[in-house]
C-alpha cells in the first residue's frame, strides 16, 4: 500500500494522532459547510495556507498537493461552470480543493499504523453489531491511500504516453491506466490475504 506519510518533527507530526484527526476533520467540515461566498472562499484558502505554514510541512508541500490534484480541480471547476456559472464554480472549487488538501495533511503527517489505531478506536462501537472494528479500520486506511495511488498511476501512464509521443489520445490512456489500476488492486488483495484479511 502506498504511504503518503512524510517524516518530520513539526507541530503536525508531534500532535497525537487522535487529536489531529478530530481537528482536521473539524476543519474539513467547516470548509465544506461554509456558505458559497467570496468571504468563505478567502477563509478556506487562509485556513489551508495557515495549516501548511507550520514547520515540517510548508507551502511547497501544499503546492505539490494542489499540483497532484490538478485534474480533479479542473474537472470540478468545468463541471460547476457549466451548471452554476463562473463565480460559484471558482468559490466551490477553492473550497473543495481546500477540504481535500486539509484531509491530505492527516496522511502526510501521520504514519499508517497510527491512522489504523485511531480508526480502530473510533470504530470500536461496531463490536456491538458483531463487526470487527480492526477490519473496518483497515478498509478506511486502504481507501485513504487509494486516491493518491490512482493519481500516481495516472501520472505514470501520462509520462509513458509523452515518452512514446502518443499525444493525448484517450484510448491510449484509459487502457494502460485500467490495467495498472487492476494490477495494483490485485497486488493489494494478495498482500491483505497474506496477512490473514479475508
Amino acid at each position: 500500500m502506498l504511504s503518503l506519510y512524510r517524516p518530520g518533527d513539526g507541530p503536525w507530526h508531534r500532535m497525537p494522532a487522535g487529536r489531529k484527526t478530530l481537528l482536521l476533520l473539524a476543519l474539513v467540515l467547516a470548509v465544506s459547510l461554509l456558505p458559497a461566498t467570496w468571504l468563505s472562499c478567502a477563509v478556506a484558502a487562509g485556513l489551508t495556507l495557515l495549516c501548511y505554514a507550520a514547520p515540517g510541512t510548508g507551502w511547497m508541500r501544499l503546492a505539490r498537493q494542489i499540483w497532484a490534484l490538478r485534474l480533479l480541480v479542473a474537472m470540478s471547476f468545468v463541471g460547476q461552470v457549466i451548471f452554476l456559472g463562473l463565480e460559484a464554480a471558482t468559490i466551490g472549487t477553492v473550497r473543495i480543493t481546500a477540504a481535500v488538501v486539509l484531509a491530505a495533511l492527516l496522511a502526510l503527517t501521520t504514519p499508517v499504523t497510527a491512522l489504523w489505531e485511531v480508526f480502530e478506536r473510533a470504530l470500536s462501537p461496531l463490536r456491538i453489531l458483531g463487526r470487527d472494528p480492526s477490519r473496518a479500520a483497515l478498509l478506511l486506511v486502504v481507501a485513504f491511500g487509494a486516491v493518491p495511488t490512482l493519481i500516481r498511476l495516472a501520472h505514470q501512464v501520462r509520462e509513458a504516453q509523452r515518452a512514446r509521443g502518443a499525444g493525448r489520445d484517450i484510448r491510449s490512456f484509459v487502457v494502460p491506466y485500467l490495467i495498472l489500476a487492476l494490477k495494483h488492486a490485485d497486488e493489494l488483495g494478495d498482500a491483505l490475504t497474506a496477512r490473514g484479511v479475508r
